[in-house]
C-alpha cells in the first residue's frame, strides 16, 4: 500500500492516520471530469429549454408568487389581520403620498396614483409578504433633482407679446415634469425587469448597509433643504449639478429676511404637532391596538382651518390646488425624454432595489420565509413600469409603512390591496376635499417623517468602535451624496466601496501557523498562547484569496515572515558559484603555465621567503611583491606544531585581483593549504552552497502554504507559486500546498502548474497531513531530539 499511515497510540487505542495528499484522493475515490461538470453550451441549453409538466409549475409559480400561497390563503386565519393592517397602512399612504409628491416636484395627486398602481402590480409578482411599497423619500428626491432639472421655472415663464414676464405657467410646467417622471420611471422599470430576467439580482450585495444608511442619511439632508422653501415660503433660484444643495442652501438663507411668516406659523405649528403625537405614539405604541394616524388627522385638521379661515385667500399660504377625481387613462411617456435621463434611471433602479431587497430579507427572516432576490428585481421593475404609464413616479419599499403593516398584523400582501383600496377611494371620492390643504404641512410631515433617517447619524458612533474601514465608507458615502449630488453621489460611493475591498484583499492579514497540542488545529501564533510552533516547519498563511493584486506581496510577506530573503540569498549563491568558475579557470591557467615552466622555476623555500621578508621589514608593515613567476605567497594561519608543521593560508596572486579582500575571508574566498601540499588551487575548491559558505544559517526544512482560504487562484497567482516552488527549492527547502478547494485545484491544473518537479503529491488535502508528510519525509535529516517530542504530540491526536 503506497498510502502512507502514521501509528497514533493515544490511552491505549491505536488509530491508523492516513496521510493524504491530492494525487492520493484522485487514486483512492472517482471525480467527474471536467466535461461532465461543466458541459457544452449546446448541451445546456438544451436542457434549459426542455419542458416538463413539474418543470412548466414551477417555471409560472416562480413568475408570479402569488398563486403559491393565494390557494392556501387562509380567509378566518388571515382575512381579518391583513385588513385591519391594510386600513392601517392606507391612511399613511394618503398623507405620505401627496406630501412626496412634492419632494418629486409633480402635483400632489400624482403621489395618490403612485401609492395605488404599483402595489396592486406587486401584489402578483412579489415575492416578499410584509413590505408596503409605494412612494419613498430617497426615490422621490431623486426623481425630484430629474424633474427640476429638465424641467426648470424659466422654461415656462409666460410671454406676453414680446416680452417674458416673471410669472410661471404652472399647468404647462407640471405637466411636462409628469412626463419626465413617468418616462424615468418606466425606464427605470425596465432596467429592473432586465436585471432580473437574466439573473443579476446579486446587484444589490454590492450596496453595503453602511453605504446604504450614508446615502439615505444624505437624501435626508437633501429632503429637509428642498423642503425650505414650502416651510419659510420663499421662492429661491433652483440650482442642478455639484454643490446644488450648497447654493440652494446658502439661497435660502439669504432669503431668510423675506420669510412669510403666516407659511412659517403654520408649517411650525404643524411641526409641533406632529412631533408630540408621534411621542404619544412611541410611548403608548404597545398598549393601543394600532398607531394613531397622525399624519392623516394632521391633513385633515389644516384642510378645514385652511378651508374656514381661507388661508390661501387671505394670507397668501401657498395650497395643494385643484385635485382632479377619478383614474386617469394609461399613456406613452414622451420618448425623447429617456436619452437624457438614462443615468437617472439606473441610480433610480439599483437604489430602490437595493432598499427593497434589504427590508424584504429583514421580514422573511423574521417570520420564516425565503425572499428570491431575482424575482423581487423583476417585480420591482414591472411595479415602475405599469406604474410609469399611469403618471407615477418610482416606487420602493417604505421602512415606516412596512413597520407599521407588519406591528398591526399583517400576514400576507392582501394587506397592500387593501392600502391600495384606501387611496382609490380617495382619488374617486375624496380627492376635492383637499384642495385647501396648505402645502407647509405636507412639508411639515415629510421633515418630520425624516426623523428616523437623522437617527443614523449615531452610525459614526458606532462605527468608529466597531470598524474603521466601514466608518470611512460611511464617510465618503455622506460627504459625496452631499456634494456630487443623489446620482454622482451614488456612482461615487460604490466606486469607493469596491476600491476598499480590493485594498482589503491586496492588504490581507497573514500569519504564521503552530499546532494546538494534542489536536489537528493549527492556530496563529501571534494571537494564541497555548499554540506552538513545529521546529524545521513553517506554516504560512494569508487571510484573503490570493490573486493578481497581492499576488508579489505574498511572496514578500513569506519571505519576511520565514526569515530567508530568497533574493538576496540566490543572488549571493550565483555570485559565488561564478567566482568559483573564475578560480577553478584560473586554477588550470597556473596548471598549465607551471607545467610549462617546471624547469626554469626556481624552487626556494617558503619558511626562509617569509622570514627574509620580516626580518627586512622589521617594525613595518608587510609589503608583498609579487614575483615575476607568479608564486603562490602563504602565511602563516596557526603555530608551527611540535613537528614543523603548519597550515599555510593563501593570500594574493597577481592574477586573482579580486581576491585577498579581508573582508572576504568567512564568504570562502580563501583556501587553507597544507605546507606539504604541491597541488593546484582547485585541490579544496568544491561547489559552492549557502550551508557551507555559512552566509545564513536557518532551521527551516519545510513550508506548508496554507490556501484553505483561497477561493480562486488566476495566472499570475499560478506563476508566483511556481517561483515559490523554485526559489526555496534551490536552498533545500521543500514546499507543500494544504487546503485547496477542488475549485482551485482544477484551475491549478488548467493553469499549467503541474510538472515533473512541481506533482499533486505537493498538495494536501489538510495542514496536518502536510505536517505529518513533512516530519516523515524530513524528520530524520534534522536533528532527533528536536522533532521527536513533536513528532510523539502530533501522532498522540485523537481521531475520532
Amino acid at each position: 500500500n503506497i498510502i502512507a499511515r502514521t501509528s497514533v497510540k493515544y490511552m491505549s487505542f491505536n488509530v491508523h492516520r492516513e496521510v493524504l495528499d491530492e494525487q492520493r484522493l484522485e487514486e483512492a475515490s472517482q471525480r467527474l471530469d471536467y466535461g461532465e461538470r461543466h458541459p457544452p453550451l449546446i448541451k445546456r441549453l438544451t436542457k434549459s429549454i426542455r419542458c416538463s409538466v413539474p418543470r412548466l409549475k414551477q417555471t409560472v409559480v416562480g413568475c408570479l408568487p402569488v398563486l403559491y400561497w393565494l390557494p392556501r390563503y387562509s380567509i378566518w386565519e388571515y382575512g381579518m389581520p391583513d385588513l385591519i393592517s391594510g386600513i392601517s397602512v392606507g391612511i399613511m399612504h394618503l398623507p405620505q403620498g401627496m406630501a412626496y409628491a412634492l419632494l418629486a416636484s409633480v402635483p400632489p395627486v400624482f403621489g395618490l396614483y403612485t401609492s395605488f398602481y404599483p402595489p396592486l402590480v406587486y401584489f402578483f409578482f412579489g415575492s416578499s409578504r410584509h413590505i408596503s411599497i409605494g412612494t419613498f423619500t430617497v426615490l422621490s428626491i431623486m426623481v425630484g433633482s430629474v424633474t427640476e432639472r429638465l424641467a426648470p421655472d424659466s422654461n415656462f415663464f409666460i410671454i406676453n407679446g414680446t416680452n417674458v414676464t416673471d410669472v410661471v405657467d404652472i399647468s404647462t410646467r407640471d405637466l411636462y415634469r409628469v412626463q419626465v417622471a413617468a418616462a424615468t420611471t418606466v425606464l427605470g422599470g425596465l432596467i429592473q425587469l432586465v436585471l432580473g430576467m437574466v439573473q443579476f439580482g446579486f446587484v444589490g450585495t454590492y450596496l453595503s448597509e453602511p453605504l446604504v444608511r450614508a446615502y439615505t442619511t444624505a437624501a435626508s439632508a437633501h429632503a429637509v433643504v428642498a423642503q425650505l422653501k414650502y416651510i419659510f415660503g420663499l421662492s429661491p433660484a433652483r440650482f442642478s449639478g455639484p454643490l446644488s444643495m450648497i447654493y440652494t442652501l446658502v439661497e435660502v438663507c439669504s432669503l431668510l429676511p423675506k420669510t412669510h411668516l403666516p407659511t412659517l406659523t403654520v408649517s411650525s405649528v404643524s411641526i409641533i404637532v406632529l412631533i408630540a403625537a408621534k411621542e404619544i405614539n412611541a410611548a403608548f405604541g404597545k398598549k393601543l391596538p394600532v398607531p394613531i394616524p397622525v399624519e392623516l388627522l394632521t391633513i385633515v385638521v389644516g384642510t378645514l382651518i385652511s378651508y374656514y379661515i381661507t388661508l390661501h385667500s387671505s394670507y397668501n399660504i401657498s395650497v395643494v390646488g385643484e385635485i382632479p377625481s377619478g383614474l386617469t387613462m394609461p399613456s406613452i411617456p414622451d420618448r425623447k425624454i429617456f436619452g437624457d435621463v438614462i443615468k437617472d434611471a439606473f441610480a433610480l433602479a439599483v437604489v430602490g432595489y437595493a432598499i427593497s431587497i434589504s427590508l424584504g430579507k429583514t421580514f422573511a427572516l423574521k417570520h420564516g420565509y425565503r425572499v428570491d432576490t431575482n424575482q423581487e428585481l423583476v417585480a420591482l421593475g414591472l411595479s415602475n413600469m405599469v406604474g410609469g404609464f399611469f403618471q407615477c413616479f418610482s416606487v420602493c419599499s417604505s421602512m415606516s409603512r412596512s413597520l407599521v403593516q407588519d406591528s398591526t398584523g399583517g400576514k400576507t400582501q392582501m394587506a397592500g390591496v387593501s392600502a391600495a383600496v384606501i387611496v382609490l377611494v380617495t382619488v374617486l371620492k375624496l380627492g376635492p376635499l383637499f384642495q385647501q390643504l396648505p402645502k407647509a404641512v405636507l412639508s411639515a410631515i415629510v421633515c418630520v417623517n425624516l426623523k428616523g433617517m437623522f437617527k443614523q447619524y449615531y452610525d459614526v458612533i458606532m462605527l468608529w468602535r466597531t470598524n474603521r474601514v466601514d466608518l470611512v465608507i460611511w464617510l465618503v458615502t455622506y460627504v459625496s451624496t452631499l456634494l456630487f449630488n443623489l446620482d454622482m453621489g451614488l456612482g461615487a460611493s460604490i466606486a469607493f466601496a469596491l476600491l476598499t475591498i480590493v485594498l482589503r484583499t491586496q492588504h490581507p492579514q497573514y500569519s504564521i501557523l503552530g499546532q494546538v497540542p494534542g489536536t489537528e488545529l493549527y492556530m496563529d501564533l501571534e494571537t494564541h498562547k497555548e499554540v506552538r510552533g513545529i521546529p524545521g516547519i513553517t506554516i504560512f498563511r494569508s487571510s484573503a484569496t490570493v490573486y493578481f493584486a497581492n499576488a508579489e506581496l505574498y511572496l514578500e510577506a513569506l519571505e519576511k515572515m520565514s526569515g530567508l530573503d530568497i533574493t538576496k540569498m540566490i543572488q549571493y549563491q550565483r555570485r559565488q558559484e561564478a567566482k568559483q568558475k573564475r578560480r577553478e579557470k584560473r586554477a588550470e591557467r597556473r596548471a598549465r603555465r607551471a607545467a610549462k615552466r617546471q624547469k626554469a622555476t626556481t624552487v626556494f623555500s617558503v619558511q626562509e621567503e617569509v622570514g627574509q621578508l620580516e626580518e627586512g621589514n622589521e617594525g613595518q608593515e608587510l609589503e608583498w611583491q609579487p614575483r615575476e613567476n607568479s608564486t603562490v605567497f602563504v602565511m602563516p594561519d596557526s603555530p608551527r606544531s611540535a613537528d614543523g608543521q603548519s597550515s599555510w593560508v593563501y593570500l594574493k596572486d597577481p592574477d586573482m585581483a579580486t581576491l585577498g579582500s579581508a573582508s572576504e575571508l568567512h564568504d570562502g574566498d580563501t583556501t587553507t593549504l597544507g605546507s606539504s601540499s604541491e597541488d593546484t588551487l582547485s585541490h579544496d575548491l568544491e561547489r559552492v552552497s549557502l550551508g557551507s559558505l555559512g552566509k545564513w544559517t536557518w532551521d527551516i526544512h519545510s513550508i506548508i502554504l496554507d490556501l484553505s482560504p483561497t477561493n480562486f487562484i488566476d495566472t499570475v497567482a499560478i506563476k508566483t507559486m511556481k517561483n515559490i516552488f523554485h526559489d526555496f527549492g534551490e536552498i533545500n527547502i521543500d514546499v507543500y500546498i494544504a487546503g485547496c478547494q477542488a475549485l482551485v485545484v482544477e484551475q491549478l491544473d488548467r493553469g499549467g502548474f503541474f510538472s515533473e518537479s512541481i506533482t499533486k503529491k505537493h498538495l494536501f488535502a489538510t495542514v496536518h497531513d502536510a505536517v505529518l508528510h513533512c516530519l516523515h519525509h524530513r524528520g530524520a535529516s534534522s536533528s532527533l531530539h528536536d522533532h521527536e517530542c513533536t513528532l510523539v504530540e502530533i501522532q498522540s491526536c485523537v481521531f475520532t
